[in-house]
Order: C-alpha cells, then sequence, then structure tokens
C-alpha cells in the first residue's frame, strides 16, 4: 500500500476482507457496528473539524475506518479499544496502509470507562462512533477525565442524540442532556444512513457536536449538581417537590431549597437549565 489518501481508508471490501481474517463478528453485545464507507469518514472528521495540530482520542475504533481518516487529519490519534483481537489487530492496520502516520498513533487496550490517562499528548478533541449500549456513560466520563477535550464529535443512535441535544422544555431533555451541558454547548450536527455499517444497525444514527465551554459559576461541586440532576428525572412526572423530597430529605425541604434558588416547587426537572440545577444544588439543606 502506498498510503496515499486515495486508498488508506477502508471500503466495504477492505472491511469484509479485515473482518474475515480476524474471524470477527460484529457483536450486539458490544454494539459493534463497522463504518464501511470512506466518505462517511471523511465527513465526520471534517464536521468535528479536526485540525493539523489536534490530538485526538476516538473510543471503540473497531477494525480503524474512522481511525484512519483521523490520522490523515490529525497530529497524533490515540485509539481506545476493548475489544482484544480488534486492538491487537488496529496498528497494523495503521502500520500496512498509513506507514508514514504510524509513529502518531497509540494504541490502548482497555475498556474506555475505566481510562483515567493517555500515552501521548493530551487530546485537545474526540471523535467516535460510540457503542450504542455505552455511549452517555462513555461520552460524560470523557468529558470528565479529560479537560483538554475541546472539541467533541460522536455518532450515536439517533435518539440518543436527540437527547444529548435537547434544550429545557423539550420531551425528550433529560439527564444526559443536562449533564452533557454542564461541560460543553451541545448540538445535533446532521444524520447518519443506516447503509455505511456493516452489519446495517436497525437504527438510525446521528452526530453530535460539543464545544466546551466553563461550567455553570457554582459554590456546589460537579457530583452535588448531579445528584440534584438524577434525583429530578428519576421520577419526572412529579413536580420537584415531590421529586427532590428524597434529596432534601423533605418535601417540605425540598421546597424551601428551591424556592431560595429562585425555582418553582411547582416545575418539572424538564424544565430547568443547568444553571437552575447547580443553583438549586447550592441550596440543599
Amino acid at each position: 500500500m502506498s498510503g496515499t489518501e486515495s486508498d488508506a481508508l477502508l471500503g466495504p471490501a477492505d472491511v469484509r476482507e479485515l473482518a474475515a481474517a480476524l474471524g470477527v463478528r460484529p457483536t450486539k453485545q458490544r454494539g459493534q457496528n463497522f463504518v464501511i464507507d470512506a466518505n462517511t469518514v471523511r465527513r465526520i472528521v471534517r464536521t468535528a473539524g479536526v485540525r493539523p495540530d489536534d490530538t485526538v482520542v476516538e473510543v471503540g475504533p473497531g477494525l480503524g475506518s474512522l481511525t484512519l481518516a483521523l490520522l490523515e487529519a490529525a497530529a497524533h490519534v490515540t485509539a481506545i479499544e476493548i475489544d482484544d483481537v480488534l486492538a491487537a489487530a488496529l496498528p497494523a492496520t495503521v502500520a500496512a496502509r498509513l506507514p508514514a502516520r504510524a509513529e502518531r498513533f497509540d494504541l490502548v487496550h482497555s475498556d474506555a470507562m475505566a481510562v483515567t490517562e493517555l500515552p501521548g499528548p493530551p487530546p485537545t478533541a474526540l471523535v467516535a462512533n460510540l457503542p450504542y449500549n455505552v455511549a452517555v456513560p462513555v461520552l460524560l466520563h470523557m468529558l470528565a477525565t479529560f479537560p483538554g477535550i475541546e472539541r467533541t464529535l460522536v455518532m450515536v443512535q439517533s435518539e440518543v442524540a436527540d437527547r444529548l441535544a435537547a434544550g429545557p422544555g423539550n420531551k425528550v431533555y433529560g439527564v444526559p442532556s443536562v449533564k452533557a451541558n454542564w461541560y460543553a454547548d451541545v448540538k445535533r450536527a446532521g444524520a447518519i444512513g443506516r447503509s455505511v455499517f456493516w452489519p446495517a444497525p436497525n437504527v438510525d444514527s446521528g452526530l453530535v457536536a460539543l464545544v466546551r465551554r466553563d461550567p455553570p459559576r457554582t459554590t456546589a461541586s460537579r457530583q452535588e449538581v448531579f445528584a440534584v440532576v438524577d434525583a429530578a428525572f428519576a421520577q419526572r412526572r412529579k413536580t420537584l417537590r415531590a421529586a427532590l423530597a428524597g434529596w432534601a430529605g423533605s418535601a417540605a425541604a425540598a421546597e424551601a431549597a428551591l424556592v431560595a434558588a429562585g425555582v418553582s416547587p411547582q416545575a418539572r426537572g424538564e424544565a430547568l437549565t443547568v444553571e437552575e440545577f447547580a443553583a438549586v444544588a447550592e441550596h440543599k439543606p
């Protein structure tokens, strides 16, 4: 392989050949759907705004479709892969298809939820096709653990994308929306059809872009704010006075905290911004 852009990326035949050679069958348990379309990975890299000086962290690289496109665009790519066979094979794929950039690649063979440090320069961007079943916890863990990540673009199940990007008052606004908003401005950044995956999933996918900003100014810790968010949405149909009774110790104490924070005790969690949740957390009895 010459490693030029035109032939470095994986097409459908390449993906199936690699999978067959490795004896890999995509598993539902790990939410594995491999991208087989080079134009799609180029579009993801472009939408992510990957720059030549970026250090990108990728979670769940699979056979390397997106990894190769990221390596063409970034200064460094670190991929985190939990699957033993895929983790063992990826460095060889990179070396074969992009030999000139192989030294810019690091592989971490681990569960992303257990990763607390990475080799090489600290990441400035997170770009990933996240496994559907763990997308939200992995995203939040990475944002919490690596504060240098300024820009994120993740491909997730379409309804998860809607949930992450939803604002207050939207019926799908909930825990993922508020927690993602603690770290970043979040928006939908496009849709991805089913045909670009192998095997084709039975759900649509969406892109979510996150641009880091400072968290709300508050005397409460992130953990304290997230505890209020979890309590508010655990019984999302209830008013906050009722939903936060356990958190505050009683409904009356919840009401007092809400009033002190300038929030109506009759409101529901889906009406509050992350800043308002932070204000409530500050007034915990």
